[in-house]
């Protein structure tokens, strides 16, 4: 069922092609792997100058400044920091009814009281005075469900503790099916619509309001609540077999051929140890969507080994491409049954900046043709590294393609001595950094918080209060980035609670919240405000308003200290934990009064922005200049060592950038309205697209590589995103921090232009009117199809030319 009322608070998790899925999947093709390292600056100097730690205006923000680094570099510190957690048990973030498994259960029924008590009163409404409170009640409404809903999720798949775990998510199927409910009753999309269409009711919202209400009303549409009733029964049937269609097509995925049988003199190239693990009577078995079988796409010399392995990776199981199918045209008579052309027209309506299929279109057309120069080159060069191998004759065939662009990389790494960056970026130095390039750009910076008996679910998680120069505490950040047996590998940002206005009416209403629950022991909470937020943090404006502080959860999986050494990252990490910072930052400069259209909670095509912006941050001379030192000797970072890293991995990046492209672009084939004559045949349409726009050569006829791409269950007709927002970044990197010449990527003028312009405004604003602001463009305005074909003119390769 699609849930009009919530949204999910994480921003959905955008990939490289290098790292076709971050999410947990089960099929080994789709593992991580490295992120694409972007953004370099061409003319790097020797060695970073700057070094010395930014200013602060008085003695506790240098002493916070320090004891940041010090409590994820130092356990002994941090051990000293925390204490010994004597005293009372104040919940789980804080929140006072989780003190224990059970309260999750009580959490959820009070919270399923609030949530009835709203739907009356909606339901109910008949003043203008009423009217005008409804967009205020459904956003309220969906932040109790949020409430529950979002931390459930969260521990249910990070609190090491079973119990917890368990009641967790009972808790979120207690909420779920609360949803389901409130999705046929066609009362609150007409109560909705009702105000909307009263100028006595609408003209006293404010813009965050408005922009609320057509978020709400939309939602209710996509869920089919405006339908006739025996549309509305088809339309839960429908989807509820698109979830179990597209749960087999994720768990069931196979290859046709689950191994490859080579021999094993055909294996030269590849780890003699590997080749050997894999042999039996003088064969080799490769299983083939393992990482071997990628390693030896790369490693192995023999041109016909390395076709039977591309062949047997690159096709899916007929039952495989069948789900896919199937999948497709459920959704398309879904999309029909809602009145739509197609599945991507109806979701594309739903708070996305492309808005239709033609924009998408328009927009991956015109990066194509961008990024197709520098594809040639790359391709003319893998061409030349085979004909120096093969001879002049030599062509270039699909499965060479790894081979030569590994062989390249090799050269490129014997050329350069052997440079250890990780010693440069010990976790807490890091951590440092990120809160003196917040300082510079946001006037906001980290503060180390000693967590209260029961509050954090590990022992390794740190608290930070989010604090700025002026407003002071404005959200609170819980890092549980080390390693750990059964945590999640993939690194993940979770808002836990949303920014909102906290109304007096509702303050108030925490008086009756015993009588109004008597079966449920309702928590004692210092004053009326901490009950109205359920004990957690919350701020008082010079106005009064009170709101609920953003509350944030970062998850990596980062070494443990070892040997009196601090926890080291390598480049690579370093960039995803900029990267889930972007996110982090998003959610803590968008305090809105409206929790719907908080943090990242923006149009699904700008919500990676700020995260991949951070990525060119990551990479900046100068803003490296501000922490990366050597953790035993204090020396600073040689900048050509991560110059060299970053122009390594992106020695075939234009290559990488097409096959993306074709990916979107069979995205929205699949989910076009080819869909809905019932039958589409997915690997001609997958076959077609490359033919058409790979400069590469396309795999070839007998292959199904479709039947792998597992984010079209979870990302269908919205793929594009992820070059969307990479193109974006790039240009906002260009323009408002001028690629970082000269500083500009720590002046604060350039950081309060961004927070202004876009991320100040979370989803309550239109993102073409917030882009165009930043960028000083008016050619967005008003985003359509041409505003498209703008952005992806810019393209997406560093030094790209661009009107």
């Amino acid at each position: 069922m699609i849930q009009p009322l919530v949204k999910a608070s994480r921003p959905r998790l955008w990939v490289c092609s290098n790292c076709l899925l971050r999410r947990t999947t089960p099929s080994p093709l789709l593992r991580q792997q490295r992120r694409r390292l972007t953004g370099f600056t061409a003319q790097a100097p020797k060695t970073l100058t700057g070094t010395t730690p930014v200013t602060h205006e008085n003695g506790a923000a240098k002493h916070d400044d320090s004891l940041l680094r010090s409590i994820f570099d130092s356990p002994e510190t941090w051990k000293q920091l925390s204490g010994d957690k004597h005293g009372r048990n104040v919940g789980l973030f804080r929140n006072a009814y989780l003190t224990s498994p059970q309260g999750f259960l009580d959490f959820a029924q009070v919270s399923l009281g609030k949530a009835r008590a709203l739907v009356d009163k909606v339901l109910n409404a008949q003043s203008i005075d009423e009217y005008r409170a409804v967009v205020r009640h459904l956003d309220r409404l969906s932040d109790i469900l949020c409430r529950v809903l979002d931390m459930a999720d969260f521990v249910r798949v990070t609190h090491p503790d079973q119990a917890t775990q368990s009641t967790a998510s009972v808790a979120w199927d207690m909420m779920y099916e609360y949803m389901n409910q409130l999705n046929t009753m066609t009362g609150l999309y007409d109560q909705l619509v009702k105000a909307m269409d009263n100028p006595d009711v609408s003209s006293t919202w404010s813009e965050e309001e408005r922009m609320v209400a057509e978020v709400l009303k939309l939602d209710f549409a996509k869920s089919a609540v405006h339908l006739p009733k025996d549309a509305r029964d088809k339309f839960v049937q429908l989807s509820s077999a698109i979830s179990q269609t597209g749960t087999n097509f994720i768990q069931h995925m196979e290859p046709k051929l689950p191994y490859t049988t080579v021999e094993k003199s055909q294996m030269m190239g590849m780890d003699p140890v590997e080749v050997k693990r894999m042999s039996s009577m003088g064969r080799v078995y490769v299983q083939t969507l393992s990482p071997q079988a990628s390693i030896a796409l790369r490693t192995v010399r023999d041109d016909q080994a390395r076709h039977q392995l591309f062949m047997a990776s690159r096709t899916a199981s007929r039952r495989t491409v069948g789900l896919l199918e199937e999948l497709m045209l459920l959704r398309g008579e879904s999309a029909k049954l809602s009145g739509f052309e197609s599945y991507g027209h109806l979701v594309l309506h739903d708070r996305m900046m492309a808005s239709t299929p033609e924009s998408v279109r328009q927009f991956l057309q015109a990066l194509s043709e961008n990024t197709r120069p520098q594809a040639q080159q790359e391709v003319a060069d893998l061409t030349a590294a085979k004909r120096a191998h093969k001879g002049e004759d030599a062509t270039l065939e699909p499965w060479d393609k790894d081979f030569y662009a590994e062989s390249i990389r090799q050269a490129i790494k014997s050329r350069q001595k052997r440079e250890d960056l990780s010693s440069y970026f010990s976790l807490g130095t890091v951590m440092q950094g990120l809160s003196r390039i917040f300082t510079r750009l946001y006037g906001i910076r980290f503060v180390p918080r000693e967590p209260m008996p029961g509050e954090t679910w590990h022992p390794d998680v740190r608290r930070l209060d989010v604090v700025s120069d002026v407003e002071g505490h404005v959200a609170v950040l819980y890092c549980d980035l080390f390693y750990r047996p059964l945590k999640s590998p993939n690194p993940a940002h979770f808002t836990l609670r949303c920014s909102r206005e906290l109304s007096p009416t509702e303050i108030a209403e925490t008086a009756h919240a015993q009588a109004e629950h008597p079966d449920v022991m309702i928590p004692s909470f210092e004053s009326a405000e901490f009950a109205a937020n359920d004990g957690m943090a919350y701020s008082r404006s010079q106005d009064g308003t009170i709101k609920q502080l953003p509350t944030i959860a970062l998850v990596c999986d980062f070494p443990q200290q070892a040997h009196n050494r601090p926890a080291l990252l390598s480049f690579f990490q370093l960039e995803t934990l900029f990267h889930e910072m972007g996110h982090a930052i998003h959610s803590i400069l968008a305090r809105t009064s409206f929790q719907n259209v908080s943090g990242t909670r923006c149009a699904t095509d700008l919500a990676e922005l700020p995260s991949t912006l951070m990525e060119h941050f990551a990479a900046d001379p100068s803003v490296l200049a501000l922490f990366a030192r050597h953790y035993e000797t204090d020396s600073p970072l040689p900048y050509e060592w991560v110059d060299n890293k970053i122009r390594e991995a992106r020695r075939f990046e234009a290559l990488d950038t097409e096959n993306q492209i074709i990916l979107a672009m069979l995205d929205q084939e699949l989910h076009s309205s080819k869909a809905l004559q019932g039958h589409i045949d997915s690997t001609e349409v997958f076959h077609s697209l490359q033919r058409q726009y790979s400069t590469a050569p396309p795999d070839p006829q007998g292959t199904a590589w479709q039947g792998f791409f597992g984010h079209l269950v979870g990302y269908g007709s919205t793929y594009y995103s992820y070059l969307f927002d990479r193109v974006l970044a790039q240009r906002v990197w260009n323009v408002v921090f001028n690629g970082g010449q000269g500083g500009a990527a720590l002046q604060r003028e350039n950081g309060e232009r961004l927070k202004e312009n876009l991320l100040k405004w979370g989803g309550s604003r239109d993102p073409w009117h917030c882009l165009a602001g930043a960028l000083t463009d008016e050619r967005l305005e008003g985003g359509g199809e041409k505003a498209m074909k703008l952005v992806g003119s810019w393209g997406g390769q560093r030094g790209a030319k661009s009107d």
